[in-house]
């Protein structure tokens, strides 16, 4: 996967996120535009979890969220 897709209520995602991985804050979590790589490797650097791993948990918890 080279880029993610986030889609739906990000709000949920962001907040699945949080449940899981406890240590990041909103400010790490911001989502803008064509700043999916940059989100990825915050989120790799603060949990030390691999990029796919990080890349599946967004997919997962954006899909799950029901929203279009």
């Amino acid at each position: 996967m080279t880029t993610i897709e986030i889609k739906g209520d990000w709000n949920i995602t962001k907040g699945k996120l949080k449940q899981k991985w406890a240590q990041l804050t909103d400010n790490d979590l911001q989502f803008g535009e064509g700043k999916a790589e940059e989100l990825v490797g915050r989120i790799q650097k603060l949990t030390g979890e691999t990029r796919e791993v990080v890349e599946n948990t967004i997919k997962e918890y954006s899909d799950a969220c029901g929203c279009k």
